[in-house]
């Protein structure tokens, strides 16, 4: 008798969760302040980095390397553990259902250029800024983008959790024109974008920390998400119960 896991997380997710962990344990334990200091400088992501005149020197440290890798890497460090425990249940929720449709190589690419938009996002609204952007709010955004483009479907992973089967997960997205005539979807978006906009003209205590959410990179991860998620959604085969279904010819 088969039976099923009792977590139907792929591992791609837990991966990424247990590399989030290590690098945040190691900063916190490990490393001094100071050491802890340079990987930010080096890893985070400063607006200040692209505007030589507004850092002192003229330069931060790690080159061009920097300037195009730090537009993904900062995804991969937190503030504090609490910041590192809320980003890491949001990924599950949706991360899970994300990289069991899009397959590992999909989703960490998908990662990738939802973090970077998040990045682009919060350099156009804070060219020249000092402080670090740290954590991975807006690819989490973005996997919350792309699960709302085919978890409401008839027979999506909504109606079928802790479940291992994948046709849950392969249901036909809905279609981007489609988005604003779901009503559940339209709900989602209102809730979404209004914790945002909350967390544009105060400050919500939700990730355990008094630093400033930096909410413009959350709208860049998901809009990336919304928008680029046919470029990586794979194509969908039929399983093979409907592979033998007859067609009208």
């Amino acid at each position: 008798m088969n039976r099923e896991p009792a977590f139907n997380i792929p591992f791609i997710v837990m991966l990424l969760l247990a590399v989030l962990a290590a690098i945040h344990g190691v900063r916190t334990v490990v490393l001094s302040e100071d050491q802890d200091i340079d990987i930010l400088i080096v890893f985070a992501f400063i607006p200040a980095r692209y505007e030589s005149s507004a850092v002192l020197g003229g330069t931060l440290p790690g080159g061009l390397g920097a300037d195009i890798w730090t537009f993904v890497t900062y995804s991969l460090l937190h503030a504090d553990w609490t910041h590192l425990i809320v980003n890491s249940v949001w990924m599950l929720a949706f991360g899970s259902a994300v990289a069991r449709r899009f397959g590992t190589a999909r989703f960490v690419a998908f990662w990738a250029a939802t973090a970077a938009a998040g990045a682009a996002l919060h350099l156009a609204t804070h060219a020249g800024g000092q402080v670090p952007m740290i954590g991975a709010s807006a690819s989490i955004s973005g996997l919350m983008a792309a699960a709302m483009r085919f978890a409401f479907q008839h027979g999506g992973p909504l109606g079928s959790l802790g479940s291992t089967d994948e046709r849950a997960y392969r249901v036909p997205a809905l279609p981007l024109t489609g988005v604003l005539s779901d009503p559940r979807v339209l709900i989602f978006l209102a809730v979404w974008f209004g914790i945002n906009l909350l967390f544009g003209l105060g400050s919500l205590p939700i990730t355990g920390s008094d630093q400033s959410v930096a909410w413009q990179a959350h709208i860049g991860g998901f809009l990336a998400g919304l928008l680029l998620f046919s470029w990586f959604d794979p194509p969908q085969r039929p399983t093979q119960y409907e592979e033998f279904e007859p067609r009208e010819v």
